[in-house]
């Protein structure tokens, strides 16, 4: 028995691995997923430094002229690196327009909209006339910024700083205080993150908390996560079209005269198995070696790896029987197209939900939502991959749900597989899927 299984391992696993498409999958596969990451870091200081003109209608009469200040100096001191003197920001140039009577608000601020569309400037901006002290009239206290795309315009962003700066002189001036009496008033202190200092038991010595790093907490969990969500899309969808490839040419019936139908399923979902280990193994070693290159070892998490290649092989058997037995139903390439996306739900439904895990990995819904098996393969990674970790109870309970569901599915999938595999011209339904898993 292990003999005929062992035959059709190494039948799959070299149709797969010999092939061009697999190597170029290995190579493009990563450059895909990552493609964004890649693109970001080579063009992260290609930035527009193109000029660009805004309008202020200040209603208070004091931003204007601190906005006027603060532009000078940005304009000098910021904008060109210290080094090379190139231009690496584009220069802001503000032009102020007398503010409408409060009636016609709306019609300047149409006009200006349209001028803004006609290219003559690139937005403006709209003080109110109760910044200064908005508690006493709420109604008047805006700040309104108007552009074709203001909420990822970098000028917004920067002209928060000097409005509020100046807003806090003017209320201390206000109320009758020096601003140089409390010169400590205006200096901003960052909170920090930072882990949770811990205490060698040998010397005893305390060991200083490492900083929080926002590429360990939420980048590396990720990245393990759709690596093994790539390692599934490489072989499961694979194993549905192969069986039904096999099928239709008549190939399984000439098969199935020496083998037995769990055989010929069981080679075809370990042959799977196979050719995952070997991406898996280039991406992991590969992987490893280019972090520990760049000194970001520290923030890699080598002792999931193991846990890694356990979930990785329950998850293609779990999924890969299923597939291999939606295969078996399908006389024809659209059945077997139809059928792919509710193979790959189960695998795609992590992803709805990977932020709010990656984010609060100890929460109740983080820890429930890790323990149901059809998903604990990838959300169990996400969690154990962030640096609060999770107790060793948790991926052990979980590992074993994978493995019981796991053998459930290889179970019932090959009782559906046994009846389908022989039958053609019959549409795939899941009323009779379920008909032959139950009662065989």
């Amino acid at each position: 028995m292990l003999r005929k299984i062992w035959i059709i391992v190494e039948r799959e696993y070299k149709a797969s691995v010999r092939t061009k498409g697999f190597i170029i999958g290995l190579i493009l596969a990563p450059i895909f997923m990552g493609g964004g990451l890649i693109a970001f870091s080579l063009f992260r200081d290609r930035v527009d430094t193109t000029d660009k003109k805004f309008v202020v209608v200040d209603y208070t009469g004091v931003i204007a002229p601190a906005l006027t200040e603060a532009l000078e100096y940005r304009n000098k001191h910021e904008i060109f690196d210290e080094k090379s003197g190139e231009k690496i920001k584009p220069a802001y140039h503000m032009e102020v327009v007398e503010p409408a009577d409060t009636k016609k608000k709306n019609e300047q601020e149409v006009e200006l909209s349209n001028r803004v569309r006609r290219n003559e400037f690139h937005s403006f901006l709209v003080v109110g006339p109760g910044v200064i002290h908005p508690t006493d009239n709420p109604e008047d206290a805006y700040i309104e910024y108007h552009a074709r795309n203001a909420a990822m315009d970098d000028l917004r962003r920067w002209l928060n700083w000097p409005i509020n700066n100046h807003l806090r002189k003017v209320r201390l001036a206000d109320a009758g205080i020096d601003e140089t009496e409390v010169s400590d008033l205006f200096h901003w202190v960052g909170v920090e993150g930072l882990g949770l200092v811990t205490m060698d038991a040998a010397t005893g010595q305390v060991q200083g908390a490492k900083k929080a790093n926002e590429a360990e907490a939420i980048l590396v969990p990720i990245v393990l996560m759709m690596l093994m969500m790539l390692m599934m899309m490489m072989s499961v969808p694979g194993m549905l079209q192969s069986v039904m490839e096999e099928k239709t040419q008549r190939i399984a019936e000439v098969l199935l005269g020496s083998i037995t139908p769990f055989q010929f399923m069981m080679g075809k979902v370990i042959g799977g198995i196979a050719v995952s280990l070997t991406s898996s193994a280039v991406y992991l070693i590969g992987g490893a070696f280019v972090v520990r290159y760049l000194g970001f070892d520290d923030y890699v998490p080598f002792e999931v790896f193991p846990w890694f290649v356990a979930y990785m092989l329950l998850a293609i058997i779990m999924f890969g029987s299923i597939a291999a037995a939606f295969g078996s139903t399908c006389s024809e390439a659209k059945d077997a197209q139809s059928l792919t996306f509710p193979v790959m739900i189960p695998m795609l439904f992590p992803m709805f939900v990977y932020f709010m895990v990656v984010k609060e990995p100890m929460s109740t819904f983080s820890t429930w939502i890790s323990l149901i098996p059809p998903f604990t393969p990838m959300l169990m990674l996400l969690r154990q991959a962030t640096p609060s970790g999770v107790p060793l109870w948790q991926p052990i309970v979980g590992l074993a749900g994978v493995l019981l569901f796991a053998l459930l599915m290889v179970w019932l999938s090959g009782r559906v597989f046994r009846v389908a595999i022989l039958m053609q011209g019959t549409p795939p339904k899941f009323s009779n899927m379920i008909k032959w898993a139950l009662k065989g």
